[in-house]
């Protein structure tokens, strides 16, 4: 067996050695370097790194501080953690360079952890070429940005879980999950149920990056009013604004197009950065801000746009739970 000198570069913030080149000696040999079913690295993967599989399959991608908020104690071991599950050829990640701007490492299901969340579901596993393709669109898609935005709003909700024992967000879907359960009626950003004590709140979430003349962010509610003449559930339709500004333009501009079968709550940066907290503007209400669980919420009767209560497969992190019980 060989042995070669490798000259690796690795991302700054990912490992502890920064932007550092780093000489390592490795074998050549294959069958150390890389694995080609989930069966070789069974013996290797936790209850973890399925949650992390599962998350990134359903939200395309999350950042290194995303998975490290919502499932380590501690940021370096993450980053060890995702290292490691990347080398066994489970996960992937890319870095899109912007000049100004922060360059977070973004992580993306890799060839083996999509064939896991496809045979989960019973379904057949995408190919290798599916997989490159899925990840090169994510990389060069103008909307990076925002659906960054959008995932790190539910981080937030799951980070708040973390430190409060009886919240928990019990349901969260991503746009394509969520357009499908509703008949393809509506096109949010996402859809969560937040839980905290008795309380079950179902909302769904619209984040605004300021890109889109106000009247468009109205116009949105028209499909959620139609969804709700069919039977859909009330929920609440979330607008997390950049700017107080910006949030007191969208309320003005409510009040002149109202929505009365419609509860629209928004908040912005001024108001505070957890969601959970009472950070929340009803339409029509005043300046007077509100938990997430406190907003007006209700699953509605059953039937085929009503998803209804949570049920225990819902849970994003379900399958760290189940290993700790």
């Amino acid at each position: 067996m060989s042995a070669n000198i490798e000259s690796r570069h690795f991302p700054q913030g990912e490992l502890s050695t920064g932007d550092t080149p780093r000489v390592v000696l490795r074998t050549t040999d294959p069958r150390r370097t890389s694995a080609h079913t989930l069966i070789d690295i069974s013996h290797r993967l936790r209850p973890r790194d399925y949650t992390i599989a599962s998350l990134l399959d359903e939200h395309t991608t999350l950042t290194t501080e995303h998975l490290s908020s919502i499932l380590f104690a501690n940021p370096t071991t993450c980053r060890h953690r995702l290292q490691l599950l990347r080398r066994l050829g489970f996960i992937d990640r890319f870095i899109r360079n912007r000049p100004g701007a922060p360059n977070p490492v973004c992580w993306l299901p890799g060839l083996l952890s999509s064939r896991y969340a496809a045979l989960a579901r019973e379904e057949s596993p995408p190919s290798a070429r599916a997989v490159r393709d899925r990840q090169d669109r994510v990389y060069s898609s103008p909307t990076l940005e925002h659906l960054l935005a959008v995932n790190q709003f539910f981080v937030g909700l799951l980070v708040h879980a973390r430190r409060r024992p009886a919240a928990a967000l019990t349901r969260w879907w991503s746009e394509r999950t969520t357009a499908a359960a509703f008949g393809h009626r509506i096109k949010p950003d996402g859809h969560g149920v937040w839980t905290d004590g008795d309380q079950e709140t179902g909302f769904f979430a619209e984040v605004d990056r300021g890109s889109e003349p106000i009247g468009r962010l109205v116009d949105k509610l028209a499909s959620h009013r139609k969804l709700r003449a069919e039977g859909g559930p009330q929920y609440p339709i979330l607008f997390v604004l950049p700017s107080r500004l910006r949030e007191q333009n969208l309320h003005r501009k409510l009040a002149d197009r109202p929505e009365p079968t419609l509860v629209v709550a928004t908040t912005s940066p001024e108001s505070g950065l957890d969601p959970a907290g009472p950070v929340w503007r009803l339409a029509g209400n005043g300046r007077h801000r509100l938990a997430l669980a406190d907003l007006p919420s209700s699953h509605g009767q059953p039937g085929p746009l009503t998803p209804g209560p949570t049920r225990p497969e819902d849970d994003p992190l379900r399958l760290v739970l189940d290993s700790t019980n």
